[in-house]
């Protein structure tokens, strides 16, 4: 299934993705902020699972801001299993 996340407080403007019923994301893409950074990020997010992603991201922060582009992912993928 293929959910859109509205990122908030970041350079980039969404998120992209596909959740397989097992929790597997694939076809991560940000839309806007950092184009190599964030072709890295959705490159290490392919193939795993949500739980790992939430993990590993959550709480990432960028700069001064409180929150990253990995975070809002964990944040998308957070919403995307209470949806």
């Amino acid at each position: 299934m293929t959910k859109t996340y509205n990122n908030k407080g970041v350079c980039s403007r969404s998120v992209t993705f596909d959740i397989a019923e097992d929790g597997t994301v694939t076809n991560v893409s940000f839309l806007g902020g950092c184009n190599g950074n964030l072709k890295g990020v959705a490159a290490l997010a392919e193939g795993r699972k949500a739980e790992d992603i939430i993990k590993h991201c959550k709480g990432i922060t960028c700069g001064f801001k409180s929150t990253s582009c990995p975070d809002q992912l964990a944040q998308a993928l957070i919403a995307a299993k209470n949806a």
